[in-house]
């Protein structure tokens, strides 16, 4: 059995959210931890808020009452009103979170956290019943997790400790010695598969694909349990072409239990305007049953299980 230190129980990573009680994240019941920051900028994001690696403020306009309270609140003069807005000038801001604090309306928050692995798993332990009695466990998320691969790994050695199921959701863009290293560790790895031509990958997210395939390989030879995960995004990943491919792909791998297709959220859009930074994103419609039915049925020939969203 693991044997903890106190050292690792201090390792602190970057957090934006965790979730409880998520049954999209994995089999049972879970605790998912969103890890904030992402190498890859997907246009159809739906977290755009995890792709800095660090804190940053965000503006919930719609809530917004324009009474100035954060103007008057900030030290460092980083807020001012235009046409009864708030606009904050990044480079003056801090982060001190005195502007959060005063919003009555709620309309002012920050956007991620430093956390102490033992301060996750005080959270993640809380719900150990519902894991046992579902067959659930933590999930850690993102963002990319394996961007910080310490705070990753402690987490997982402390489940491990605990007889906390673990999975990993990832796009699997990392070292390779990362990925390898996780494997050795994790129960299950949610690999988030994009699109099978690296020409389209990069044009799409901001990165080549070949390193990912390379992981979700090496992964799968290790002998890890794994589900691929496809967001069917309309006019990138749709065409028969990319689905055909995409089943061999999963097909070639030891390993794979399911594929998951999973129709485009535009939560991603409405997450976005929120971010102090413009991010440039898809605009483009839910695909219908029907075509999510017949990308289901195309790739059924490859994979015994196929599921329509988590």
């Amino acid at each position: 059995m693991h044997q903890s230190t106190q050292s690792e129980l201090e390792t602190k990573g970057l957090v934006f959210d965790i979730k409880k009680y998520a049954i999209h994240d994995g089999p049972g019941i879970r605790s998912t931890v969103f890890f904030k920051g992402c190498p890859l900028q997907c246009l159809w994001c739906h977290n755009p808020e995890s792709w800095k690696a660090h804190i940053e403020i965000g503006l919930r306009e719609g809530r917004c009452l324009g009474c100035g309270q954060c103007v008057e609140a900030c030290p460092h003069e980083a807020v001012s009103l235009v046409e009864n807005r708030p606009v904050t000038d990044v480079e003056k801001c801090v982060l001190c979170g005195r502007c959060v604090d005063v919003c009555l309306a709620g309309a002012r928050q920050i956007i991620g956290r430093e956390m102490a692995v033992n301060e996750v798993m005080a959270e993640v332990g809380r719900d150990v019943i519902f894991y046992d009695q579902s067959g659930g466990g933590g999930t850690f998320s993102g963002g990319e997790p394996l961007m910080q691969p310490d705070f990753l790994l402690a987490l997982l050695n402390q489940c491990r400790a605990l007889n906390i199921h673990t999975a990993v959701d990832t796009s699997c863009y990392a070292e390779p010695e990362i990925a390898e290293s996780v494997a050795e560790r994790a129960d299950l790895f949610l690999c988030d598969l994009k699109h099978i031509n690296n020409e389209m990958h990069e044009r799409f997210t901001g990165v080549g694909n070949k390193l990912i395939l390379e992981n979700i390989r090496r992964i799968s030879q290790a002998d890890n349990k794994i589900v691929i995960r496809i967001p069917i995004i309309p006019g990138f990943n749709d065409n028969p072409e990319n689905i055909e491919a995409t089943g061999k792909f999963a097909a070639s791998l030891t390993g794979v239990g399911r594929i998951d297709i999973l129709p485009f959220n535009r939560g991603g859009m409405e997450k976005s305007a929120r971010l102090m930074d413009e991010i440039k994103s898809m605009r483009i419609e839910t695909p219908d049953e029907e075509q999510m039915s017949s990308i289901a049925q195309n790739l059924s020939k490859y994979v015994f299980e196929v599921n329509i969203g988590g």
